[in-house]
């Protein structure tokens, strides 16, 4: 008989929470930029080093942390992680130069390291494999969700109160699910629906190997990592553009910029997420052929969108290009986990966190060295919408991997099914 503390959908409710507060506390700073920009005399290549800070520690120590995830009690890394980086995020409220505010934000990485990378290890352990593209997809509404808050109140709480306080009270909600995955969320059986699998932890070069030789996963890892470098980028922009375009407020900038990036990109998790389980045990290729026929679309349809002139139209053909794009990312978990050993699970996804730390870095930063250089002969307006229009075409090199993914994904499915370990 299951007890509380053992039950799947419980724990999914409770880990996708505290997946959604690592994201906002990650995604705050992007309704941000305008007012630490003003403050500390920035350039948008210099505020975009916010998410490189991000990301630096993560990176490291996220990978160490996975292998020790593989032996020991995954819900006490959790727990202490969502604990350290929400503490770290009020310490961002504090900071009284440009190099302490970077600190603080290498804090945050810090503990999301220790946090997040048992998450989808400990969600696969609770759902068989016919039912992971949902769970998981479930799992990665985080970052639809935490984008929506992070935007929109972290808008009107900067706008309102200011950007200091915005980190201190982004900073409460992680701290309360930190102690409730300790209390109320169950360690599961490893391996309890992959019952070919051996108990032995696998070395660091069998996760490599499977994720890096395997063709699928292998285009799967560039493609998504491709995704999620433009996506952050994109991201990381939206409300100062419709600051500079259109002359928003922070509040209404980040209401428009929450809402292009949660409704939108929730519907598209989901909905990919079980369309890949429905049609993907008939034919695997499914996990791979979604997201690469949406992004082949929305890619282009995001360029065209970004460059209208009024509002309104902006906003309703971006919103549909965001359904598009966004369609990769429950699918790829869920097809990259099945690949995986159960005791492979925590370093794979330590080390896509990691590939997706170096994206979300990288995706601002070139952003914001070519909205810099565009901006001298256009404006800071229309130079920052020309990077992005160039930043969504760049969807289409994410799409081809994914074609190239399709043609290798029944072939090696079958082939780590006949030998797990």
């Amino acid at each position: 008989m299951q007890t509380r503390r053992n039950w799947p959908w419980l724990a999914l409710i409770i880990i996708a929470g505290i997946g959604t507060v690592g994201f906002i506390d990650r995604i705050v700073v992007n309704v941000l930029v305008e007012p630490v920009k003003t403050e500390f005399h920035l350039t948008d290549l210099q505020v975009s080093l916010m998410a490189w800070a991000f990301a630096l520690l993560q990176i490291g120590v996220g990978l160490v942390i996975a292998r020790l995830a593989e032996r020991f009690r995954r819900l006490t890394l959790i727990s202490l992680g969502t604990v350290l980086w929400s503490i770290a995020t009020a310490l961002c409220g504090y900071a009284g130069s440009w190099a302490q505010l970077l600190v603080a934000r290498m804090g945050v990485g810090l503990g999301e390291a220790i946090g997040l990378p048992s998450n989808q290890s400990v969600i696969a352990d609770y759902f068989p494999a016919s039912k992971r593209g949902l769970a998981l997809s479930v799992l990665l509404l985080s970052p639809p969700v935490g984008a929506f808050i992070g935007f929109v109140g972290g808008g009107w709480i900067a706008q309102n109160v200011g950007w200091r306080e915005t980190f201190l009270i982004a900073a409460i909600p992680g701290l309360l699910l930190g102690f409730a995955a300790w209390f109320f969320v169950g360690e599961p059986q490893r391996g309890q629906h992959d019952p070919q699998a051996s108990d032995q932890v696998p070395p660091i070069s069998a996760v490599f190997k499977r994720l890096f030789a395997l063709p699928s996963a292998r285009n799967m890892v560039i493609g998504s990592a491709l995704a999620a470098m433009l996506g952050f980028g994109l991201n990381f922009f939206f409300a100062s553009l419709m600051v500079r375009e259109f002359g928003t407020g922070l509040a209404e900038a980040g209401l428009y910029a929450g809402l292009i990036a949660s409704l939108p990109a929730a519907l598209s998790v989901v909905a990919s997420g079980w369309l890949g389980d429905r049609l993907g045990s008939r034919n695997p290729a499914a996990y791979a052929l979604i997201p690469a026929f949406c992004m082949l679309v929305g890619g282009p349809f995001y360029a065209f969108a970004i460059w209208q002139r009024e509002l309104p139209v902006l906003l309703a053909l971006v919103c549909v290009a965001t359904v598009l794009n966004f369609g990769y990312l429950g699918v790829t978990f869920a097809a990259i986990q099945n690949l995986m050993h159960p005791r492979m699970r925590a370093t794979c996804s330590a080390i896509l966190n990691g590939v997706y730390g170096v994206a979300g870095g990288l995706g601002p930063s070139l952003l914001g060295w070519m909205s810099d250089r565009l901006s001298l002969t256009h404006g800071p307006a229309r130079g920052l919408a020309m990077a992005m229009a160039i930043t969504g075409l760049a969807y289409l090199w994410a799409s081809a991997h994914y074609f190239l993914a399709a043609r290798r994904l029944p072939r090696d499915m079958e082939a780590v099914q006949q030998n797990p370990g």
